[in-house]
């Protein structure tokens, strides 16, 4: 599977700045959540949503036997070490140690990404430490 421009990526992500943070969301300039945000570029990106996305708690400190997320990203992208990841990718954070990977994000940089947070909406930012080691995963978008 070819990936996609990653430059046209993080172009369309960054489209996306200052879109309000709305759960469950995926509408530019009128609101996303962070994997609103994810299936906003993939449809300007890739193209039309694979399949419908059930909902999903908010809970970032859900634990369970699966990694929902990763999964459902796994069906769509190639998967690449989180070490690995370049600018362009979609970075899933394990916000809790323990719990499931449930936040998304794009990386814009080697040290700064792209997502969407409760009552700031959609900003970029830097990949602080705190942040990095929160990554659990890795995709790729794939060239349409």
């Amino acid at each position: 599977m070819t990936a996609a421009d990653p430059a046209r990526v993080i172009v369309v992500a960054r489209s996306w700045v200052g879109t309000p943070y709305h759960d469950q969301a995926s509408l530019r300039g009128v609101g996303c959540d962070c994997l609103g945000l994810a299936r906003g570029i993939w449809r300007e990106v890739v193209g039309p949503e694979p399949f419908p996305i059930p909902p999903y708690s908010r809970d970032w400190g859900e634990t369970g036997p699966r990694e929902v997320l990763a999964e459902g990203a796994g069906r769509m992208m190639p998967e690449i070490a989180a070490a690995d990841a370049p600018p362009g990718a979609l970075i899933l954070f394990r916000m809790m140690p323990r719990a499931i990977a449930k936040h998304v994000g794009i990386l814009t940089g080697p040290d700064t990404f792209l997502h969407a947070y409760e009552r700031l909406g959609v900003i970029e930012e830097a990949l602080t430490p705190a942040w990095r080691r929160r990554i659990a995963f890795a995709f790729l978008f794939p060239a349409r």
